[in-house]
């Protein structure tokens, strides 16, 4: 685990075996719905002391033998299989499967390794 990393965990985060995760690397495990009207609460209905928004949380997960590079970002419910290589600045969005080198915004899958 490098410096500046955060993990946004309202929802399990597992990490593997033998992980390397670089420098200012996001897992994030929240969301909100994308309508306004579902994502924020009305005023009539608030209780004092709770956000005003309504988020939703899904689990990551993280294989063994993985490295995900510098500045990369894993979005709520992804699965990254054991074996792969997430390449700096990647934005992932959906799952990666094991044994690949995937990078890119969104983060596409590469080749096999």
């Amino acid at each position: 685990m490098n410096v500046n990393c955060v993990f946004l965990d309202s929802a399990k985060i597992r990490i593997g075996t033998n992980t390397l995760i670089g420098p200012g690397v996001q897992l994030l495990t929240v969301s909100h719905p994308l309508s306004a009207l579902d994502r924020i609460v009305p005023q009539e209905n608030r209780t004092p002391g709770q956000s005003p928004y309504r988020a939703h949380a899904s689990p990551i997960r993280i294989g063994d033998n993985v490295w995900i590079g510098a500045g990369t970002i894993v979005l709520p419910g992804v699965t990254v299989g054991d074996n792969v290589t997430i390449g700096a600045g990647s934005v992932v969005t959906s799952d990666i499967p094991s044994d690949s080198l995937a990078f890119g915004q969104p983060c596409r899958v590469q080749r096999a390794i």
